[in-house]
């Protein structure tokens, strides 16, 4: 006689909680910026403070982890394993990232005066800062896809979403300090407008592929999100973008308003799924395995 034996029901993960969400929200919205503020700064605009926010968002996500680990002298360990852990290689992209971000804060302002001879315009260490940036979003993109056991982290379609949502927000955060600024370089308003279409694009992909694929209190977290993400963080900037293009005079108003919606929509957007949608498989165990019998147990998901 066969009987069930085992029930592993799926269950929201607890590795990971909320500071791990702020190191993916203060991560990704941080390189986004960098790569938004590297783009500005070829047009003639400053790096600053663009750069400098970028480098505190950035620091920020990553104290998170700091904290999460809980034994400081444990945090070290993150940088021994880097053929084999996303997350060590975004720590190793993490040095040299805030280090250039920093050099090019520091050129942008004049806060170190140089000789003339060795004076350097501050776009070339912006663009290196950029592309170290996207290679951190890259990265954090990777790590959630290497959690085999949450089938919300694991799909691929996830990757495109944080990568997009990481530009998204940087592009908001950098239409916000437009307010101090000045008026943004002409191609950022209509990036934006791309960017977000992008990111609602790929969110609804990622939803559509997760249906069959997760389990239903992941999908059901999703569903409670969505609508607020696409009205808030879509549908509401769409508009506004469309009124910074159509009326010049409140290009600064409406677009700050527009980017600020975008930044709070993809924080929300990762922390429901980092925290909330982060149920594991889940798992059954439908025959009881007899000893001597060449048959085994199948294994069924949950």
């Amino acid at each position: 006689m066969t009987t069930a034996i085992l029930n592993g029901a799926p269950r929201l993960q607890r590795s990971w909680d909320s500071r791990a969400a702020l190191n993916f929200i203060g991560g990704g919205a941080g390189t986004g910026l960098l790569v938004a503020a590297a783009a500005a700064v070829s047009f003639g605009w400053p790096f600053f403070p663009a750069g400098a926010l970028a480098i505190l968002l950035i620091g920020f996500g990553l104290s998170m982890v700091w904290m999460e680990i809980g034994r400081p002298l444990r945090a070290l360990n993150v940088f021994f394993h880097p053929q084999t852990s996303w997350m060590t290689r975004e720590a190793f992209l993490a040095v040299p990232l805030l280090a250039l971000a920093a050099v090019t804060v520091v050129i942008d302002q004049g806060l170190v005066v140089l000789p003339p001879a060795v004076r350097m315009p501050a776009t070339p260490f912006a663009l290196a800062a950029a592309a170290l940036a996207l290679g951190f979003l890259f990265c954090q993109a990777r790590m959630l896809r290497a959690s085999r056991g949450v089938p919300a982290w694991r799909e691929p379609s996830l990757q495109p979403v944080i990568i997009i949502t990481g530009l998204t927000e940087g592009l908001g955060l950098l239409l916000l300090l437009a307010v101090l600024v000045g008026p943004p370089p002409a191609w950022v308003v209509p990036a934006a407008l791309v960017a977000l279409v992008a990111r609602a694009a790929a969110w609804q992909y990622y939803r559509l592929r997760l249906r069959m694929r997760a389990p239903a209190a992941a999908i059901a977290a999703l569903d409670r999100v969505s609508i607020p993400v696409h009205v808030v963080g879509h549908i509401l900037p769409a508009v506004l973008l469309v009124g910074a293009l159509l009326v010049p005079s409140g290009v600064l108003t409406l677009a700050a308003v527009a980017g600020l919606a975008l930044a709070a929509a993809g924080a929300w957007l990762k922390f429901v799924v980092v925290t909330r949608a982060a149920f594991t498989q889940g798992f059954s165990l439908p025959f009881e395995p007899v000893r001597g019998r060449s048959s085994t147990a199948l294994l069924r998901r949950g």
